[in-house]
């Protein structure tokens, strides 16, 4: 097996939060939260029923979805180039099961933080629900201990800089329309 590549400290907060794990109602949840997340399905999801409502701003939503799924595939290409393992803690098995057996950068992070910003620019009660559900999200999965916390703010930063990095495309239509 291949030797991590993260900090003691690292090991040491996936472990404080992963014993969080052990109540019922939060290992409940972050299984319910992780699960959501795979393959970015709830960003994807919420982007595309809201290009469905919103039809004045249906090509931004889809831009904005686009933006989400850019994130999820990049941290996927990461995890291909940097082959980081899943933790292994002796103390306590993962919550769920992943689908994949790389670790870093968290997918679920890169896709939730691009929603907050690509979801937060276009909907300004967004801006306060979507990043308090996508940081969830993120704890969620060192609590069902399958991400270091570098982990998680790799695939945030990732998520966050992609989304942001196109918030000038996913927008455009808007600015047009305001001529």
């Amino acid at each position: 097996m291949q030797k991590s590549s993260c900090t003691d400290a690292d090991r040491r907060l996936l472990a404080a939060l992963r014993d969080c794990g052990t109540d019922p109602r939060v290992a409940a949840a972050a299984r319910a939260l992780s699960r959501a997340g795979e393959h970015a399905a709830l960003w994807l999801a919420a982007g595309l029923a809201a290009a469905a409502v919103d039809r004045d701003r249906r090509g931004s939503w889809l831009r904005g979805t686009a933006l989400v799924a850019a994130a999820h595939l990049a941290s996927m290409g990461v995890k291909r180039v940097v082959r980081r393992p899943r933790p292994q803690l002796l103390a306590a098995e993962p919550l769920v099961s992943t689908a994949g057996r790389h670790s870093f950068p968290s997918s679920h992070a890169s896709s939730a933080a691009a929603a907050a910003v690509a979801y937060g620019a276009l909907w300004p009660a967004g801006a306060r629900l979507v990043p308090p559900l996508a940081a969830a999200m993120c704890v969620a999965r060192m609590v069902a201990g399958v991400h270091y916390p570098s982990d998680i703010a790799a695939g945030a930063l990732l998520g966050g800089v992609t989304a942001r990095a196109g918030a000038a495309w996913m927008r455009e239509p808007l600015e047009r329309g305001r001529r």
